[in-house]
Formats: C-alpha cells, structure tokens, sequence
C-alpha cells in the first residue's frame, strides 16, 4: 500500500501546483501560439507525453497529473464506475478535431519564429491575473464536476485531450513490439474472483474479466493507467508490474 499512498501525494503536490502550471497542459493556448509561430509550453509537454508514453504508458495519469489529482478528490462523493465502452472514444473525436485545428494554425503561419515554453505567462506562473483566476476555475469545474456526477475519473475516460497521446504512445510501442511499462498477470491460476482488483481501480475498469478472460499476459485496456492499485490489492499476487516486449492484445 505504500506505492498507493507515494502515488496520492505526488497527485497531490501536482494538484496543488496546478495554478503554476495549468497552461503548460492548455489546449487552448498551443493554438494561440501556433498563430504566432511560436512553440509554447504546451506544444512541449505533450509531445514529451506522447515520447515518453512509448516506455511508460499512462504512467504521467496516475503519478503527476493534476487532472487526475482533482477527480479523485472525488472519490469522497462519488466512486462509482462510469460508464465506458463507445463514450471512452469521445475524447478522441475531440482530439481529432483539436489537433486538426492546431495543425492549421501552424501551416497558416508557415514559420517557426520561436521556442517559448514560457508563452503568455507571467515569470512562469499561469494564474497570475484576475482573468487567469476566471479560467483556472473554470477548468476546475469542468473537470470535478462530472466526477461527481459520473463517476470515477470520468473526464479522463470522455473529454482529456492529454490522455490520447499517451495512448497512441502506448499503442505505437505495441506495434513495434518495443519493452515498456504494463500490468502483468503474474499467476492467473491463483484468481478467486474477489473482485477487490476492480473495486480498487481509479479509472473504474473491470480488471477482474481482463484476468479471467486475457489472452495473454498482461491488462491490455488502453484506460490502464498502471498506477498499480490492483497490484497492490490483489490477496494473491496475480498481479505485477511488468516491463517486457508486448504482444497483441485483444483487450485494446
């Protein structure tokens, strides 16, 4: 369980830095910077997100993600599973559409003029205004409130626009069979069924049948942010971390 409490206190440290760091994750601000030519922040952070998911997956969700910090805060008043299946393909629409958008704005201006991690911030820090407060708050409840309406870690499953570069990441390291960080099933024979595995998931998946059911060795839903939890709460260790080459999964 200690793994568990070091990974609540790095969200929490993340969480509570939030308004230094909120628009080195802004969807909105890459944007503004790709009208100027500018590589900003953002531009930064998730393209080392997208890297460094190849060997690490979602680890960045479950350890240091801000996002991730405030919607489990929720857990308190709401930790049932939401519902997923078709909805979890909803954050990649948006992606899609977001990301087609950035790219014009970058072929519009047709240059790079400058590599600026600190764009539009003032000494670095992103709440520095009355105006940033607004938007801070904002963000805040966009991502809290269907938390405590839908569930647990909803707005990861639905609407992050971080979440599907580290699954394309992950999902690039299977294609090319490369070594990287996955949950693994250690001994599926010695499975009772208890269900804690599932109970336990922040991001309310049915680890339970990705045991019983896997064709392979490993938890291969690309919502698995292999924080762990089930590892750490499995009574008979059927479950560890692993780092070897993958195989295909039927489970993505």
């Amino acid at each position: 369980m200690k793994r568990q409490r070091i990974r609540k206190l790095f969200l929490t440290i993340s969480l509570l830095l939030f308004p230094v760091t909120l628009y080195y994750f802004s969807p909105a601000l890459i944007i503004n910077a790709g009208l100027r030519g500018v590589i900003n922040g953002s531009f930064i952070v998730f393209s080392l997100m997208f890297l460094f998911s190849i060997p690490f997956g979602r680890l960045f969700c479950a350890y240091l993600c801000p996002a991730g910090g405030l919607q489990e805060c929720a857990f308190a008043i709401n930790d049932k599973k939401p519902r997923q299946g078709w909805r979890n393909y909803i954050k990649f629409i948006l992606w899609g559409c977001w990301l087609t958008v950035v790219a014009i704005c970058y072929f519009h201006t047709g240059t790079i003029s400058a590599i600026d991690f600190f764009f539009e911030t003032e000494h670095g820090i992103s709440v520095s205004s009355i105006q940033s407060y607004v938007i801070y708050y904002g963000i805040v409840c966009l991502i809290f409130l269907p938390s405590i309406f839908f569930g647990k870690r909803v707005f990861c499953h639905y609407f992050c626009w971080m979440a599907p570069f580290m699954i394309m990441g992950s999902k690039l390291r299977r294609c090319l069979h490369l070594p990287g960080v996955h949950i693994r099933i250690a001994e599926k024979s010695n499975c009772i069924s208890c269900g804690n595995c599932s109970k336990i998931c922040p991001m309310g998946i049915d680890v339970m049948s990705s045991v019983t059911g896997a064709s392979d060795q490993r938890i291969g839903s690309s919502e698995c942010i292999q924080c762990g939890a089930c590892v750490d709460h499995c009574p008979k260790h059927v479950l560890r971390y692993g780092m070897c080459g993958s195989q295909k999964n039927n489970h993505e």
